[in-house]
């Protein structure tokens, strides 16, 4: 006679008594599918993601505190533009008037009148691109020698460029004066160049930066390549500093833009640059206050200019550079 045996099922295996060993059990109608409104459906998705973006929107208090700073830092600029608009004994007043007057055309006219402005403005803005340009181009060749190059007194080489630093400007004024009278330079906008061609602080912002933003591998590869360190500089050094050629040149052209010294003793009067023509505005007797803001003004227009221009060109250059690194 025959026992017949029933299965039992045990805790260890977790099978059903009578289901053959790997065979999975049968799933429910609907039963892997995430539920309505749960983390892993798209619904939950969406909630999800909209309160990340919800919570990651600025407070009215971070609103308030940019407008408080927008407010002061454009307050002394809209002053400025009140004061040029009025007359002389309106800025006097008090309290004194915020609202902009009717004399702005005149005071402008009366700063062309007194001094060459307009020719002014031009001197600076040939001096200070040039004077960037040259600074930054500069800066980028002797960055990428100190920085990849390697060559014999490289370090000591350095320092001496990074003591220069700490001289003062005013000290080597006598000498460069007399070096620019010796090549017959003086009343010359050169003499305004020349000096300001090659900056030491230049050459060490460009080597820090190429020596992180500059790998080595991709000098390699294109010297594989065949090409040589003139070529690897036009189209490999270049493109990856752009971004710290834009800033040094928007440093080096508002430096150079609101020098004074140096041009007063080796320019003309009849041929100034900005800084010089606003400062003979205020000679005399009885200074027009408002006529010297009228040229102010008009002197740091194109300042505010090349400072968007360059600006955007920065924050463009950073983030090309942030998507190709």
């Amino acid at each position: 006679m025959i026992e017949r045996t029933t299965a039992v099922p045990t805790h260890h295996s977790g099978r059903r008594a009578g289901r053959r060993p790997g065979v999975p059990p049968p799933r429910r109608p609907g039963a892997g599918r995430p539920r309505a409104g749960s983390p892993r459906s798209p619904s939950g998705h969406r909630r999800r993601f909209r309160s990340k973006a919800h919570g990651s929107r600025a407070g009215w208090p971070t609103y308030l505190i940019l407008a408080a700073v927008v407010i002061v830092s454009a307050f002394p600029f809209y002053w400025t533009f009140v004061a040029a608009s009025t007359s002389n004994a309106a800025i006097n007043r008090t309290p004194p008037n915020l609202v902009p007057g009717h004399h702005f055309m005149a005071n402008v006219r009366a700063a062309l009148a007194n001094v060459p402005l307009a020719r002014a403005i031009v001197n600076s803005a040939l001096v200070s691109a040039a004077v960037a340009a040259g600074t930054a181009m500069v800066g980028t060749l002797a960055g990428f020698a100190f920085a990849k190059l390697r060559f014999r007194g490289r370090r000591a080489l350095f320092l001496v460029i990074l003591a220069t630093m700490m001289v003062p400007y005013q000290i080597g004024i006598v000498p460069l004066f007399v070096m620019m009278a010796r090549i017959h330079m003086v009343n010359r906008l050169p003499a305004v160049v020349l000096p300001g061609l090659v900056s030491a602080f230049g050459v060490f912002f460009l080597r820090q930066y190429l020596s992180r933003a500059l790998p080595d591998e991709l000098l390699e590869s294109a010297r594989i390549d065949g090409a040589g360190n003139l070529r690897v500089f036009v189209s490999v050094v270049l493109p990856l500093a752009r971004p710290a050629m834009a800033v040094l040149g928007l440093l080096t052209f508002m430096g150079t833009w609101n020098d004074f010294f140096w041009p007063i003793l080796v320019l003309s009067r009849d041929d100034p640059t900005t800084q010089v023509a606003i400062g003979e505005l205020g000679r005399g007797y009885v200074p027009d206050v408002s006529v010297i803001l009228a040229g102010t003004l008009l002197g740091t227009l194109p300042v505010l200019v090349v400072f968007v221009v360059l600006g955007r060109q920065i924050v463009s250059g950073i983030m090309h550079g942030g998507v190709k690194g």
